[in-house]
């Protein structure tokens, strides 16, 4: 879990995404033009909610999000996305 310090507004979430897969299923090696961005991360800071609509997600969930969900931001060289919760479809 990254240790970061950035607290997101209202309904906004900070996510780390996952590393995109270095390899195929059958063990071959994708070069980094050919990666699929992960579209799965873990939460490492939420807002405090909007007035009458409470957060779902917390810190350490493991969620899903759509391609081209989120603002991208570099912070001490690591990658993360703030996105509305709503850009989340699934907790897994």
């Amino acid at each position: 879990m990254s240790n970061v310090n950035i607290k997101p507004l209202a309904d906004r979430v900070l996510v780390q995404p996952a590393a995109a897969e270095e390899k195929t299923a059958s063990g071959l090696y994708i070069p980094d033009t050919a990666k699929e961005k992960p579209q799965k991360g873990t939460v490492v800071a939420v807002g405090n909610g909007k007035k009458d609509e409470p957060l779902t997600v917390k810190v350490g969930d493991t969620v899903l999000y759509g391609k081209y969900s989120g603002t991208e931001l570099s912070v001490d060289g690591k990658d993360f996305l703030i996105m509305r919760e709503s850009d989340i479809f699934a907790i897994l």
